[in-house]
């Protein structure tokens, strides 16, 4: 029997490769005959950097890069993708080969909402400069491919700092110039922009840029950047209304008005859009790009069964997460799927998405506290049940 393991995160107790490696466990103490094939799973979020490149035989490599606040520093990683795992080409642009060729980033290390403490949000003040320090970073590194996932962003400044960072100049109506290395440009400055020079610097030209996004939103409007999440990063009403003016300002300056209503274009407050705008890039679901760069479906068609699992396995599970990507492709191929999580809700869709099971690790009453120490005895065992289970069924 062979079972393919590919999780998600539990988020903030193990990684998708420690998750994958406790569910090995349990499946060996079943029976030490199956075949294993561990396949650490991400969404294009966070995570994604730690299951690709251990999903690839891959390195990281820090770097400290700007965080969302102009004056702050981070470290950030850069993930250098092996050969293991990856495509030969394809709609990601992944090659196999182990050449050192594509790297992914997380926005979220640079410009994340999670760097900031409850009184610094503000996204009139924040900026991805950082986001864009590291796509240069990893161009010197010999990336020609980068993979950039843009979940949790503490920013709202239309990818503007970013765009710097890479080689843009900005002139603003007080007759200010900025360039890579000047002061860093914030959502604030989106509603003073004179002017917009995107001329990129000889070495990063050409370079192919996949935007992992799974958020539909425009740039503008009731459904944009600014209307939908500008509250929960800290902006008051009146700044959400001189957010949303300044992305559309910025569309205009930029005469990429066609964008605005681009699906992706709003997320990580217009980062979305300032990817296709500046850098070129295309904007693609993140669990299908993880999906094609693992090789996912070729690896479920020689799977008798697929556990995936993930923190909480409820209703939003429903929406770009790991679970269920993984889930569709095994329903795709026909392949039983089962979900093992900390906490399992009701998802009533589950069973027509292609997820035939969902078991929470708590198999009795526990503290948080207790179960987020125990969680890979506690995965393992559930594992071992699941494989048992199936195995009889046989």
């Amino acid at each position: 029997m062979r079972i393919l393991l590919a999780p998600d995160k539990f988020k903030g107790c193990l990684t998708a490769a420690q998750v994958a490696r406790a569910m090995a466990a349990g499946v060996r103490r079943a029976d030490p005959s199956f075949e294993i094939d561990e396949c650490p799973m991400a969404d294009g979020g966070e995570g994604t950097v730690d299951a690709l490149v251990a999903a690839t035989g891959g390195t990281v490599v820090t770097r400290t890069v700007t965080g969302p606040l102009p004056r702050m520093k981070v470290e950030a990683p850069i993930g250098m993708l092996g050969s293991t795992g990856l495509t030969g080409g394809g709609s990601t642009g992944l090659t196999a080969g182990g050449d050192g060729l594509t790297a992914v980033i997380e926005m979220a290390s640079a410009s994340g909402l999670h760097l900031l403490k409850p009184d610094q949000l503000d996204p009139t003040r924040t900026t991805t400069y950082g986001t864009g320090e590291l796509l240069r970073e990893a161009s010197r590194l010999g990336a020609r491919r980068i993979i950039l996932g843009i979940g949790g962003s503490a920013t709202i400044d239309g990818g503007i700092g970013a765009a710097q960072a890479w080689g843009c100049t900005f002139t603003l109506d007080s007759g200010a110039t900025y360039r890579e290395g000047g002061r860093r440009l914030t959502g604030g400055d989106l509603p003073h922009l004179r002017a917009v020079v995107s001329q990129l610097p000889l070495e990063t030209q050409g370079m192919e840029i996949t935007v992992a996004c799974d958020v539909g939103n425009p740039l503008v409007g009731p459904d944009g950047a600014a209307a939908v999440f500008g509250g929960q990063k800290g902006a008051t009403p009146e700044q959400v209304t001189l957010l949303e003016h300044g992305l559309e300002h910025l569309a205009h300056k930029t005469h990429r008005t066609d964008l605005m209503q681009h699906p992706g274009a709003g997320a990580a407050g217009g980062l979305g859009f300032g990817m296709m705008t500046f850098f070129g890039a295309s904007l693609r679901p993140g669990i299908e790009m993880v999906i094609e760069s693992l090789r996912l479906r070729e690896r479920i068609d020689r799977a008798d069964l697929v556990i995936t699992g993930e923190g909480k396995f409820d209703a939003q599970s429903l929406s770009g997460k790991t679970t269920i990507g993984v889930a569709r492709a095994c329903r795709d191929q026909g392949t039983p799927c089962v979900c093992i999580a900390g906490v399992v809700d009701e998802v009533p869709a589950a069973p027509a998405e292609g997820m035939v099971a969902a078991f929470s690790i708590c198999d009795r009453p526990m503290a948080l506290e207790d179960a987020l120490r125990d969680a890979e005895q506690l995965i393992a065992r559930q594992t071992g049940q699941v494989v048992r289970m199936w195995s009889d069924r046989r």
